[in-house]
């Protein structure tokens, strides 16, 4: 399991929210092996991936559950928005009517109800793959001090899926966010939608996590899973 890290500073405004996932967005596209003319994302949110491909393309098809997401998606002549839930068997059946050159997804699939299922589901499609997976060791610190368990699946198992269902490459990305102090770090948890734990902290355990917090940062972690 290949690991590098990556260091970003928070600067307190609602641009800077998604710098993280504009960061593996980043890398997503660089793991990108050629030009592919028909791509496939899914949880393609606003569409911070479509707008981070650099090259021409025939078609460009999004999926996402969000219709709010999907009003704010890029649109023209050969880019398609698709309603549609990944965790639902029946959006691959629609989605094999098509031919993808690549299947790409950033800072979704950790939702998936079922991963293997997901992953299952996506080799069906016969495509290359650039997936990046945020990993338990999301909020690794804030999640230890809070007393909380993080919802999302750890990198081993993430990259077991994966060799089961892809024989991928596989790579871990640690990133850290900075922040001035504790306060703006949850204000950023609660405006950004990447937190990991379901459990709300009542107001009692919100003031203690923020004075026991030893950090100055939150950590992420994050699987590239690609395969040619």
């Amino acid at each position: 399991m290949k690991i590098s890290s990556q260091f970003s500073k928070y600067a307190t405004s609602y641009d800077s929210l998604n710098s993280v996932q504009n960061l593996v967005v980043e890398k997503l596209i660089s793991l990108v092996s050629g030009k592919p003319e028909n791509i496939l994302d899914l949880g393609c949110g606003s569409g911070a991936l479509c707008k981070s491909v650099n090259w021409d393309y025939k078609n460009f098809t999004g999926v996402d559950f969000a219709t709010g997401m999907l009003d704010l998606h890029p649109k023209s002549a050969n880019i398609q928005c698709l309603y549609g839930d990944f965790n639902d068997k029946s959006l691959f059946e629609t989605l094999a009517s098509s031919n993808y050159d690549y299947i790409m997804s950033a800072s979704a699939l950790q939702w998936a109800d079922n991963l293997d299922e997901v992953f299952a589901n996506v080799k069906k499609l016969n495509a290359p793959i650039a997936l990046a997976i945020f990993t338990s060791n999301t909020f690794k610190t804030l999640n230890a001090t809070a007393s909380l368990d993080s919802l999302l699946k750890s990198a081993q198992e993430i990259e077991r899926l994966a060799d089961k269902h892809f024989h991928a490459n596989f790579e871990v990305v640690t990133y850290k966010l900075e922040f001035e102090n504790a306060r703006e770090m949850l204000r950023y948890i609660k405006r950004s939608g990447v937190s990991g734990s379901r459990r709300v902290l009542s107001f009692g355990e919100t003031k203690k996590l923020m004075n026991e917090y030893p950090l100055g940062y939150l950590e992420f972690e994050v699987a590239f899973v690609t395969s040619d």
